[in-house]
């Protein structure tokens, strides 16, 4: 499945999400508030497709989000995850929901106390015609949750080539790793690399069997019990599939 969307993943300040980073981020320190900066800027993109698929309206997607994270930054808010509920994929969205319906319903209560008419849902006026082809809030934040794992495993992957002066062919095959890549490429690329075909092959296959390593770690990372890794991972590959 190819890579729709990377986040942007800085390698000197990369870190593999770990409950335990997140346990640090509770803390009122200069370590903890990186932590939770790290976790914010990692895990931007599921919660603003949530939101955008929620509100329709990207720009106003990109405020709330910008509101959820601000909050979560400067008020402790995420004191209230809880490793032992099991996945920070369930957290964060419960998280941003909660902090949706906080908002919705402070603004109802403004608008209601200074007199204003509250606009009927079935206004033409007041939603937007959802497109049938998008799935739902919660569908879009599992698909771009799963991108965001893939695009984290392969920037760690990525690092790990640069620690063994790989890079080069990492760059090469990336294309075959994420699936952007045809078939009939791998004997032009065989040769660029200095390599024979079944060399090439074997070389690929082994990155790509690394990859899925870093992916599991990357998912390992967000979950309390190691016992449900595998089904965190068939979760992760039904959201690209849908």
């Amino acid at each position: 499945m190819p890579l729709e969307s990377t986040p942007s993943l800085k390698p000197a300040t990369f870190h593999t999400t770990r409950w335990t980073r997140v346990c640090l981020a509770k803390s009122d320190t200069d370590d903890g508030r990186e932590a939770l900066a790290d976790l914010c800027d990692a895990y931007y993109e599921p919660v603003l497709a949530f939101l955008r698929c929620e509100l329709r309206n990207a720009d106003a997607a990109r405020e709330m989000s910008h509101a959820f994270f601000a909050e979560m930054l400067g008020n402790g808010a995420i004191g209230g995850a809880d490793r032992t509920r099991g996945r920070f994929r369930s957290y964060l969205l419960g998280a941003v929901k909660h902090f949706m319906a906080r908002r919705r319903e402070s603004a109802g209560r403004m608008k209601r106390g200074s007199g204003l008419e509250l606009l009927s849902l079935d206004h033409e006026e007041a939603i937007e015609v959802a497109d049938a082809r998008q799935g739902t809030p919660d569908a879009e934040f599992d698909r771009q949750w799963a991108v965001t794992v893939l695009a984290r495993g392969l920037e760690a992957l990525h690092l790990e080539c640069v620690a063994e002066n790989r890079e080069t062919f990492f760059e090469s095959v990336k294309p075959l790793l994420t699936g952007d890549g045809a078939y009939g490429d791998q004997a032009a690329l065989a040769t660029a690399c200095g390599m024979n075909l079944d060399a090439f092959r074997m070389a690929v296959h082994r990155l790509k069997k690394r990859l899925r390593q870093c992916v599991k770690a990357e998912v390992a990372g967000t979950l309390d019990d190691p016992a449900m890794v595998q089904e965190e991972m068939q979760s992760l590959f039904a959201a690209l599939g849908g």
